[in-house]
Order: C-alpha cells, then structure tokens, then sequence
C-alpha cells in the first residue's frame, strides 16, 4: 500500500533502518536479487559472483584505531569474505572508488592501496581499477569479483534438522576496537595477552575464510547432495543466522553453552552480547546437515556447532534453555542519529 502522500515526504531512512531500505529497493530488480551479499552472472559453463561494500571514515574506520594499511586491508578482506561465504574459490579481484577530501595526504592514499595489494596477494585476484573523485568525507566503495565452485551459498538452502555452525571465534573484532579505543579497563578485566593480540588482529587484519570453504567442499558426504546455507559473520553472528532463517522460512534455536568465544575470554566482559552482535567477525556462518557439519567441524580448531535450525516456520531465534528469544540488544544500526 503507498503511504500518504505527507507520510512519504517525511519518511527517511532513520525510520526505515537498513533491512527494511534494502527490502523496498529490491523491487528495482529481478525476484530474489537482493537475497544474498552476491550477485551471479552466468557465462558458458563458469559463474561469476559479484559484490559491493562501503567502508566510511567514522563508520568503519578512524585514525585513531586503523592505519591506512589496515583500511585497505579490510576494505580488500571485507568483500572477499562475501565471496568466499558465498561459494568463490577462485578470486578475480576488485575495483576501488575512493572519495577523499583535497587535503588528504597522499601517504594516506598510498597506504590504503597498499593494504589492498597485501589482502589480495594473500587471498587471491588483482586491482582491476576503479574511480575517484573528491567529497568532504574520506570513503571507499569496493566492488569484488569471483569464480563460483561447486557450491553456490545462498542464505535459502536451510532445513529443519541442520546443524548451524561457524568457521571460528566471535567477539573478537569488537573486542579489539575496545581495546584500541581504550574502552576496556585493564585493571578490572583480565585480558591475557595472547587474547589481547588476537583481537586486535581480527580488528585490524580480518581473513576471508577461503580455507574454510574448501574444507567444506572436500569433505561432503558423497551421498548427500549440494545443500546448504551460508553467509558471513562480517554484521553480527545473531545477524547471519537471522539472515539465514528469514530467507529459508525455517527458525533456529541457539546453545548459550558453545557459544563461539575465544579462549581465554573473561566471565564478566560482554560475552554473550559482544558474541552474537560484536559484528566484523568475518567467520563463515553455516546450515549444514550433521553427517557434513561434524567432519568440517573436525578438520580445524576453532570450528563449532552453535545451534540448530528448528521447524519451517519463521518464528524467530530462541535458547535451547527455554530463556525465550536471542536479543539483539548492542546491535549496531545503520542510519541511526
């Protein structure tokens, strides 16, 4: 139903927040084109999976807690983990748009570009071009491409019965950015300095899960067929499996006892709520059928079933404890004030 003509005129983005903004613009393009971070484009025999991600100063990054190596390393790691989530073995590469204000100093610039060029030569694919122009606001728009295997993930393809599962550890990015932005005080919370090292890490240098996604594809059963469901943790781990159960119709029960935190966490530091909403995580998120969950599960440490998928019906994320729904209380929201 169109709104009232005045309702339309004041409506913004602030009341409509980001899943219900992308929902109306799907209707700009083809049925189910909006239902996953990827688009496909076939060709001959070969599937070209593509994507796009903004990074914004302020919003995704800051002087005070990322080098411009570290920008671009991330802007590079964020959209190859959509791919990776998505099914890509084979990485083709990425374009840049850049936005910078004139006074920003080309060492800055270099520096990002270097980052870009360090991400790809570990992950795969080259710099295949891009634009850039000036604005008041530093920003980067990447758009990345890859060859699709054998398994294309969509969010769809998840069943009653599966098992969800992730790829490594959450909270770890969140918790790095608290520590760089000195939010976490070090006298109370005892952060060991193996953990410290790590979170800042995943903060500052995140890894697209391509080993992750091989190791599926090698070990599936061979009578099963090619079923699942996957994205990545890259908006919160409550976030993905949200995503999951929304696109399949099915609901989704989670168990307080595994959740997927680092060793050597503290009891008392935003384990539950840095866990699921931390957000920029980048671990695959996946809805798999046991006797392929269990076997990807064993081949590497820090891999884990979180949960299952519950009935068809999209009723929501509730605890194995009987607690009620999953809160998605610290989550971070787009187009908020």
């Amino acid at each position: 139903m169109a709104l009232p003509e005045t309702a339309a005129m004041t409506e913004c983005l602030r009341d409509l927040g980001e899943a219900e903004l992308i929902r109306r613009l799907s209707r700009f393009a083809p049925p189910g084109q909006f239902d996953d971070d990827t688009a496909a484009v076939q060709g001959g025999n070969d599937t070209l999976l593509i994507n796009t991600d903004l990074l914004v100063e302020g919003v995704h990054f800051s002087d005070t807690t990322t080098s411009p190596q570290d920008v671009g390393w991330r802007a590079a790691a964020a959209n190859l983990s959509d791919l990776a989530a998505s099914g890509v073995t084979e990485p083709v590469g990425l374009t840049v748009g850049l936005v910078a204000p004139a006074h920003t100093p080309w060492r800055w610039v270099e520096g990002v570009y270097e980052g870009l060029s360090a991400a790809l030569r570990r992950h795969g694919g080259f710099l295949l071009g891009g634009d850039c122009t000036g604005g008041q606001q530093r920003m980067l728009a990447i758009t990345a491409l890859g060859h699709c295997g054998p398994l294309r993930l969509h969010r769809n393809q998840a069943q009653a019965g599966d098992w969800l599962v992730v790829s490594g550890p959450h909270g770890l990015s969140r918790l790095g950015l608290a520590l760089l932005r000195g939010e976490v005080d070090l006298r109370h919370h005892s952060v060991d300095r193996h953990l410290h090292a790590a979170a800042i890490l995943q903060h500052q240098r995140p890894q697209p899960r391509f080993a992750a996604l091989r190791d599926l594809l090698a070990c599936k059963p061979l009578d099963l067929p090619w079923r699942a469901a996957g994205t990545d943790s890259s908006d919160g781990l409550l976030r993905s499996v949200q995503d999951l159960c929304h696109s399949s119709g099915c609901s989704a029960e989670l168990d307080p006892t595994t959740l997927p935190l680092a060793p050597g966490w503290p009891q008392e530091l935003n384990r539950e709520s840095w866990c699921l909403n931390g957000g920029e995580d980048f671990e695959l998120a996946l809805s798999l059928p046991p006797e392929w969950a269990k076997p990807w599960i064993a081949q590497a440490p820090g891999r884990q079933r979180i949960g299952r998928i519950t009935t068809n019906a999209n009723a929501g994320i509730h605890w194995s404890d009987g607690r009620g729904s999953v809160s998605a209380g610290g989550e971070f929201q787009h187009f908020q004030a």
